[in-house]
């Protein structure tokens, strides 16, 4: 297949939500043919510029996809089966992207902070933000204070996300906010948060850089701050 042909069904399986050959697409009769990951493993056994894979198999496709979404002509499922695609994507050209000249995402934690044990919210937001491209670690649900500031200090990441979906346990994000400036990792690190008990005032409040209402707004949101320096 012609480099220019892999790119094109790259992105046709992302906008489909094709992760792998069994994968069903929306539309009939895929089933059996190569998914996003077949794919990209074939684009690199071929020498395909890792930076065309990237730019015109994934950002476009998922512009595609956000674009359809707006429409209403996607639902969240779809959208989220789209960003795996791109999050499985970026893994497989992880080891590939220093030797194509292509800068390494920056890194984004995640965590659903202390006694609290929801994590669907946290999940849709790591599956977002992986699909576009950030290097997502996810600390899970129910984490202590230390171990997520002593995660934004081993992996240096500039962006911190906190998640919560009780009242009770909201007040562990200004914790892990105190924490940070006392290891003196807060000026080197935007902090996110969000979750049903959470607001713009509650982020002002205990001093987070950004309210996000949802997976889209938190997607958004980084772009802005990375686009930023």
């Amino acid at each position: 297949m012609e480099s220019e042909n892999i790119i094109q069904e790259i992105a046709f399986n992302v906008i489909q939500g094709r992760l792998e050959a069994e994968d069903e697409g929306f539309d009939e009769g895929l089933a059996g043919k190569p998914g996003v990951i077949e794919l990209v493993e074939q684009a690199i056994e071929q020498n395909v510029d890792i930076k065309d894979i990237i730019l015109h198999g994934l950002t476009e496709a998922m512009d595609v996809v956000g674009k359809k979404f707006n429409d209403k002509e996607y639902l969240i499922p779809d959208m989220l089966a789209s960003a795996e695609c791109v999050g499985a994507a970026m893994e497989i050209l992880q080891p590939y992207l220093l030797e194509a000249g292509v800068e390494e995402k920056e890194k984004f934690i995640i965590a659903t902070v202390k006694d609290d044990l929801h994590d669907i919210g946290k999940n849709i937001v790591s599956i977002m933000i992986k699909g576009a491209g950030f290097d997502v670690i996810d600390l899970g649900a129910d984490v202590p204070v230390e171990d997520i500031v002593a995660a934004v200090k081993e992996h240096q990441a500039p962006f911190l996300g906190l998640s919560a979906l009780l009242t009770t346990t909201m007040r562990s994000m200004e914790d892990v906010i105190k924490g940070l400036s006392e290891e003196g990792l807060r000026d080197q690190v935007k902090v996110l948060i969000g979750g049903a008990p959470t607001s713009p005032e509650f982020a002002d409040s205990i001093g987070a850089d950004g309210y996000c209402q949802d997976a889209f707004e938190a997607v958004e949101k980084l772009k802005q701050f990375s686009a930023a320096g």
